[in-house]
């Protein structure tokens, strides 16, 4: 093995999804209409929400920064891999591989926090609805969204200035379409015993924590729900919080779905595969899931395109 002042890496190959040539023009033109949709979507949200008035709440707040870190989340990792397809280059440098993984972390642990956050104000909305706004000031939401960011920068920094001192040896493929911290890990040629321990301490603690406080939320949330004597009233309760539900499941059972299948299979193009389930396709789906489900996102969002008539 190298020592690491003789060992120097300058670039790792991304694999992809698939090698097979003839599918590169399928996946080039898949991918970009994925993207293309999910930065559009997304956008809209935050115009929508930004323009009305009436979104002017905790609740359209959170989803605007939601729809910002999910801009960003498929930035992170789409356009290198469409660039890489239509240049038939696998190279990604050293430098541009741990910065795709720092921002990687940052915006899908940030994907965590505020969903976490969501349900904490659909909690209160429901459970506490005669104080809501008085909970849920500008004050609480601000500081909400900024621990938010600062819990997601201090992970993604930590986990990756802990990669920068492992030695690499001369394999240097990695089997994703990104430079996922786990495959990075286990390139190194030497003991990666202790970024192991603080890779999967902070998904159990980073994930665990965020996920048990969703689940009391809704525990609650149910209970309430379930004291509404009228049906009229149950269904309004739940309607308010049907869209967060929705994406909070797509999230956590695409990112479930992801490593049980990775786990199962042992194949790295199959993991790379479902890596695309949180990845592309949870981001592309948010704003239809908000604005197909909810009408005061429609009404904005025709008041938006009016006013631009």
């Amino acid at each position: 093995m190298k020592s690491w002042n003789n060992t120097i890496i300058l670039e790792f190959l991304l694999l992809g999804i698939s090698e097979e040539p003839e599918l590169q023009p399928f996946l080039f033109g898949l991918f970009l209409s994925m993207y293309l949709v999910t930065v559009f979507g997304n956008l809209l949200i935050i115009l929508a929400t930004i323009s009305d008035s009436h979104l002017h709440t905790p609740m359209y707040f959170f989803l605007s920064n939601l729809s910002f870190v999910d801009i960003c989340f498929a930035s992170t990792t789409v356009p290198k891999m469409l660039v890489n397809i239509q240049t038939h280059n696998k190279v990604i440098t050293y430098a541009g591989c741990i910065t795709q993984m720092c921002f990687f972390l940052l915006f899908v642990g940030l994907d965590n926090f505020l969903l976490t956050v969501m349900a904490y104000d659909r909690f209160v909305a429901i459970c506490h609805p005669l104080h809501y706004m008085v909970i849920m000031n500008p004050h609480l939401c601000g500081l909400l969204v900024l621990a938010s960011w600062i819990m997601g920068v201090l992970n993604s920094v930590l986990q990756s200035l802990m990669v920068l001192p492992l030695p690499f040896c001369t394999h240097m493929e990695i089997p994703h379409f990104f430079c996922e911290i786990n495959q990075v890990i286990h390139l190194a040629c030497s003991d990666t015993f202790l970024n192991d321990i603080v890779m999967y301490f902070a998904v159990a603690l980073l994930g665990g924590c965020p996920l048990t406080g969703i689940l009391y939320s809704y525990s609650k949330i149910v209970s309430s729900i379930r004291a509404i004597s009228s049906a009229q009233g149950k269904y309004k309760a739940f309607s308010t919080c049907a869209s967060h539900l929705s994406i909070v499941s797509l999230f956590y059972g695409t990112c479930l779905g992801v490593y049980l299948s990775s786990a199962a299979t042992h194949n790295s193009h199959t993991g790379a595969a479902a890596s695309v389930m949180y990845t592309v396709v949870t981001p592309m789906l948010n704003p239809f899931i908000y604005s197909l489900r909810n009408k005061h996102i429609k009404g904005a969002m025709k008041r938006f395109f009016r006013g631009k008539q």
